[in-house]
């Protein structure tokens, strides 16, 4: 399945101060009027007041360090602060200071069980109500509902928000497995690829060098010794794949002398199990090609390769390694087989398995191309290509 990614985001900056910004700037503002009234009440009122903001802020900056019990400890200062100030302040002052119960509510949800944050907001909204009964004189709706809807609404925002994130982060949780899951299909099938292109391909050569061998012993023994001999040469170089296989599928002679040498030590040893003949070139200079590219060509000219030999029913088989102007690398296997019909389920991958559809698909992630020309009766030519280095495009020619 295509992999998804989905980032579950913190609040902004602002989001997550603002109900700090609020409460600072209320007290603030209230200090400030309390210093134009200039009487003897507002000069008691002020060092209360001061210490609440104080008592806020170190609070705040020492959130992380504070223990469980710590916490409702702290919350209840800031609430006898608060109230014991609500209650003295001038009746003028009161209703504004007692919008500090919104960000204390926003601490209250951040207590650390469901009881401690239940407690803690009922005496929150009855200190609430208690502060702006006494300078309305009474029970005044104009007066109680708006701070105490700001209070309760700002509770139901906070848990919406909450179970929000739990919910993203959950997704987020999921979508991360499915990644996972995907990767390791995608795995699998890579490496599918590969055992089909290095092991099922050589074990089919070594197979058929040993039914050579199996004909020729009776009439001509010394023949059938070489095959056996090839073909014991051949499992020494196979168990080297496989090794190649567990080091990240890179072939060793790949890794050690580079493409050309993997090709046509590829060629020399498909072409010795007997027909078809085949030969290797390679044009211009060489380029630089990244190891998993290299391998990809390998790779793909091993397929093509296999199917030339198994059922081309082909003579000869040129393959041509060829480096561009532009940093490209191309190999082309050119038979003169029997070739087939292009539109063939082989192509399209619902016939045989691991065939030029997979070989599709192992130049893809490179930006490479595979093309395919064949008639029935006129051979087959695949041409696989891609662009060097860290940025590829793909050419055909």
């Amino acid at each position: 399945m295509p992999a998804a990614t989905l980032a579950v985001r913190r609040p902004s900056a602002s989001a997550r101060y603002l109900p700090h910004l609020v409460f600072l700037v209320a007290v603030v503002g209230t200090l400030v009027r309390l210093f134009e009234l200039n009487d003897e009440l507002c000069w008691r009122i002020a060092p209360p007041t001061a210490a609440l903001a104080l008592l806020y802020a170190a609070g705040l900056a020492r959130w992380d360090r504070l223990s469980s019990w710590a916490r409702p400890a702290w919350l209840g200062l800031l609430l006898l602060l608060w109230s014991w100030v609500a209650w003295n302040l001038p009746a003028q002052l009161t209703f504004g200071y007692a919008w500090l119960a919104v960000p204390l509510a926003v601490l209250a949800l951040r207590m650390p069980t469901r009881a401690a944050r239940a407690i803690a907001l009922g005496v929150l909204t009855a200190l609430l109500v208690a502060s702006l009964l006494r300078p309305a004189g009474g029970f005044d709706p104009d007066v109680l509902a708006p701070p105490v809807a700001a209070l309760w609404a700002t509770v139901f925002l906070y848990r919406a928000q909450q179970r929000l994130t739990r919910e993203l982060a959950a997704t987020r949780g999921e979508l991360a497995r499915q990644q996972q899951e995907a990767g390791r299909l995608a795995e699998r099938a890579r490496i599918a690829r590969d055992l089909h292109d290095t092991l099922a391909q050589e074990l089919s050569g070594s197979r058929m060098l040993l039914q050579a061998a199996e004909r020729d012993w009776d009439r001509r023994p010394d023949a059938a010794r070489r095959q056996v001999r090839a073909v014991t040469g051949a499992l020494g170089e196979h168990l080297a794949q496989t090794r190649g296989i567990i080091d990240d599928l890179t072939p060793p002679l790949l890794a050690r002398d580079g493409l050309e040498a993997a090709l046509r030590d590829l060629c020399a040893r498909t072409g010795s199990a007997g027909a078809p003949r085949i030969t290797f070139r390679t044009e211009h200079e060489p380029c630089s090609l990244r190891t998993d590219q290299a391998v990809a060509l390998l790779r793909v000219t091993q397929g093509a390769l296999a199917n030339a030999c198994e059922h081309a029913r082909a003579r000869n088989v040129r393959v041509t390694l060829t480096y561009g102007d532009r940093a490209t690398a191309a190999v082309e296997v050119m038979d003169d087989g029997v070739g087939f019909d292009t539109t063939a389920p082989l192509l399209t991958g619902s016939g045989r398995g691991f065939g030029l559809a997979a070989a599709r698909d192992r130049l893809a992630p490179f930006g490479g191309t595979l093309s395919i020309d064949s008639e029935p009766g006129r051979g087959t030519r695949v041409h696989a290509a891609l662009r060097a280095g860290d940025r590829v495009a793909v050419g055909t020619r």
